[in-house]
């Protein structure tokens, strides 16, 4: 891995984790001096984080931090109910038990979180089941356009995991894709994951109402 890709990994981790959050400048001298390393890596790394759609760049003003409006991030969601009501179908097909038993204690977890009122836990565990499910489905083009666009949309899934009483409703959501994953129903599987996205898009679109 280059010293580029390793740069562009970090900015891309800390602007997910809010380090930088949406609308912050990035300093191309600024940020070499915290990464330590020369301002053409850091170019490079933007350069790369602008394609992703996390950063924007814009004449006389630089980068900064990509804002994403909730309609762009209904539309987002939207899209990632198709792609991952497949990866959901594909994980139930192939699946091991080892997998199985993976995503149950996945599952503990959050309820764990959730009954803690752990929101920071729970939005953490919710990204590793996401991340799980695209694993075990072995559909490597979905999971690349899935992760690029949980990433675009990481503030608002964020927010949204810490809404009071969202989590208690997403924990049972998540627990139908599971139970329907190890039942090794395909279509039950499909069909969960899209209520929980319907789901999302119903708090987004209801945010996006009161702003407008």
């Amino acid at each position: 891995m280059s010293n580029a890709d390793t740069i562009t990994d970090a900015l891309r981790h800390d602007i997910l984790k809010g380090r930088f959050e949406p609308g912050d400048r990035l300093l191309e001298v600024s940020l070499a001096e915290q990464y330590s390393v020369g301002r053409a890596a850091i170019r490079s790394a933007l350069v790369e984080l602008t394609s992703e759609g996390l950063v924007e760049r814009e004449a006389n003003r630089g980068a900064t931090v990509r804002r994403i409006s909730i309609r762009e991030a209904i539309q987002i969601t939207e899209a990632r109910s198709v792609l991952e009501s497949l990866i959901a179908a594909q994980a139930a097909r192939h699946a091991t038990a080892a997998d199985h038993a993976d995503l149950q204690q996945i599952i503990a977890d959050m309820e764990a979180a959730t009954n803690d009122a752990q929101g920071h836990a729970y939005s953490e565990l919710n990204a590793v089941l996401h991340r799980r499910l695209r694993e075990m489905s072995g559909h490597e083009v979905a999971s690349q356009l899935v992760a690029n666009l949980r990433d675009r949309a990481a503030h608002h899934q964020y927010r949204l995991a810490l809404m009071p009483g969202r989590p208690s409703e997403s924990l049972g959501q998540h627990r139908a894709i599971v139970q329907a994953i190890v039942a090794r129903d395909e279509d039950a599987a499909a069909q969960a994951m899209h209520d929980h996205l319907s789901s999302v898009i119903e708090v987004l679109s209801r945010w996006n109402d009161a702003q407008d």
